[in-house]
């Protein structure tokens, strides 16, 4: 495989279901690509069909110049010269760490072998269990035994269902770091699929937004956050509120377009200084910062402000929009619900 591995409106199709709806998506080398979406969008369905685990019905896939899946055409996953790390990450019970890495290396001498799955396993910092029983491990050592086992065969790109899924806490971090370590260190293009919106954007070098089997908007984490095409993809990345727009205006200060809705994440409605006065009506503890449930002439929205200046219930407020985390859009969408909760 030369280039870019890079799916062109795929469709694929399970009786009257269409799982993927003309979905676009390019992986570049040394770049790692988020995959983001609610659970039963089509993701994982996507990732497949890049894999060669599933054929498409409609589109193709392509790594350069070379179509892999096409309708007619299907060109095996072993021969595509991608890494896969599954969501249940698939190890062999029957083999050791080291073994199980080395298995994808049939044909070289077992010396040659055993050399490189141990330094795939020093990459992801577990050589100290290459003989250890995956039985063994933990989910976070597993994960990333899984990914040195994809690495170890120096495919052009790799491939993550849901890495993190299975993992909490202080894991899921570690883990996160470590696997992010070793694919900036194979300098591979890199596909993540996951449902988590702190992981797409911690992980992401561009990021691609999916719903109902539609890439909804791609670019960078940055732009999908501050910049979102629709309010669904708006959602994707966190939590939002919807004001209607009258004659330039919301009840929260003013807008940028004379109608239809102003999409304002909760980072943007700004306490204190000059703004609008609000009513406090609920305050939620949320680690170091504090959710505030505001409420302006019957219209109600949710800021997030640091909690050591989280105002009281029942206290009034000034509070203005930051424009950089606010986007109007048109008045198709103003039947979409006013409360954020």
């Amino acid at each position: 495989m030369s280039g870019v591995l890079e799916a062109r409106a795929v469709r694929r199709r399970y009786g009257r279901t269409l799982a993927v709806d003309g979905a676009s998506l390019a992986l570049e080398p040394g770049r790692i690509t988020g995959l983001l979406g609610p659970s039963g969008c089509g993701k994982s369905t996507l990732l497949r069909c890049l894999a060669g685990l599933e054929p498409v019905d409609g589109g193709e896939v392509r790594a350069g110049e070379r179509v892999l899946s096409a309708p007619g055409v299907h060109v095996p996953p072993e021969s595509r010269d991608v890494g896969l790390v599954f969501q249940d990450y698939a190890l062999f019970p029957h083999l050791t760490v080291v073994e199980n890495v080395a298995f994808g290396l049939s044909g070289r001498p077992k010396a040659e072998r055993r050399e490189r799955a141990l330094a795939q396993l020093e990459r992801v910092r577990l050589a100290h269990r290459a003989e250890a029983w995956p039985s063994a491990l933990s989910g976070g050592e597993q994960q990333r035994v899984a990914l040195a086992r994809a690495l170890a065969r120096d495919p052009a790109a790799i491939l993550l269902d849901e890495p993190f899924s299975g993992l909490d806490g202080p894991l899921r971090t570690e883990v996160r770091e470590a696997t992010l370590s070793a694919l900036r260190a194979a300098g591979k293009a890199a596909l993540i699929v996951t449902h988590d919106a702190e992981d797409a954007m911690l992980t992401s070098d561009s990021l691609a937004l999916m719903e109902a089997g539609a890439i909804l908007q791609a670019g960078s984490p940055r732009d999908c956050f501050l910049e979102p095409t629709s309010l669904a993809a708006a959602r994707l990345l966190g939590e939002i509120n919807t004001l209607p727009i009258e004659g330039g205006s919301t009840a929260f200060g003013a807008a940028t377009a004379r109608d239809g809705v102003l999409m304002v994440r909760p980072e943007g409605l700004v306490i204190g200084g000059e703004g609008v006065p609000a009513v406090v009506e609920e305050v939620r503890f949320a680690g170091a910062s504090a959710v505030v449930a505001l409420q302006v002439r019957g219209i109600r929205a949710s800021a997030r402000v640091p909690l050591a200046s989280a105002p009281r219930v029942g206290d009034t407020v000034r509070v203005a929009i930051d424009p950089q985390f606010a986007r109007p859009f048109p008045t198709a969408h103003a039947g979409e619900s006013r409360d954020p909760s």
